[in-house]
């Protein structure tokens, strides 16, 4: 990767850092935006989202944790076969054109999450073993497969149910998305023998975005705002990847 390149990933991915981290999101989907737009491979794409991710998401799993609003009775139903079908995914190294093709629909997908408003919380329930068993084998997958941790699929979910209220489930949906991402890229990791070389350099970046999104949030933009940035964005890369 050229430095010109290089840096013009970093800044992207710092900036995208900055922004989900201040509306509550790890940002795997704003990560492949970015490297969509910049025109790398999806043997670039797939591990390096992956490991911001889990970054982003350990930060998240653990101030959600220590300010009580896990559920592990709510967790572990979902995650039991999301995180073994998330290695499975990873492993799989899908042709260049499927892969653009799944990618740009979970993006316009992604898109489409920021640009509706968030469900009104309703009375919670209890959820379905079964029905959350093969929820969170099918999220595990496609977060494998596509490079992203599944919290854009889990959170609206648990909302629009009604098995869980907002700051509990964007607590499962962050330890969700950790052990997805981990298992995907250590999936990805064992298939190809590869780990591109930048990474390190990604993740101090990801990490200063990140820290200053959530210490400080954003104080030029309303939340409201930057979700709709996001969902640009992440409409134009969709689309790109669609169209190429």
């Amino acid at each position: 990767m050229s430095t010109e390149m290089l840096t013009l990933l970093a800044a992207g991915i710092f900036v995208v850092a900055i922004l989900y981290s201040s509306v509550g999101h790890a940002g795997a989907s704003g990560y492949i935006a970015v490297m969509s737009l910049l025109g790398l491979t999806a043997a670039v794409i797939k591990p390096t989202a992956l490991a911001l991710n889990i970054l982003v998401a350990a930060i998240a799993s653990w101030q959600f944790m220590r300010a009580g609003h896990f559920s592990w009775r709510l967790f572990w139903p979902f995650a039991a076969l999301a995180v073994p079908m998330a290695y499975v995914g990873g492993a799989i190294v899908l042709p260049a054109a499927a892969f653009k093709l799944l990618v740009g629909v979970v993006l316009l997908y992604s898109a489409a999450r920021f640009f509706i408003a968030s469900p009104q919380e309703k009375e919670v329930r209890p959820v379905s073993l079964p029905a959350a068993l093969a929820i969170g084998a099918v999220i595990g997958l496609l977060s494998g497969l596509t490079g992203t941790g599944g919290g854009i699929f889990l959170t609206p979910l648990l909302l629009l149910m009604g098995w869980a209220r907002a700051k509990s489930a964007a607590a499962v949906s962050a330890l969700f998305i950790l052990l997805n991402s981990a298992a995907g890229l250590l999936g990805n990791v064992a298939s190809t023998r590869n780990l591109p070389a930048d990474i390190p350099l990604l993740l101090l970046v990801a990490a200063a975005g990140g820290w200053i999104g959530s210490t400080l949030g954003s104080h030029r933009l309303p939340p409201l705002a930057i979700k709709r940035l996001l969902a640009a964005v992440l409409t134009i890369a969709g689309a790109k990847l669609l169209l190429s």
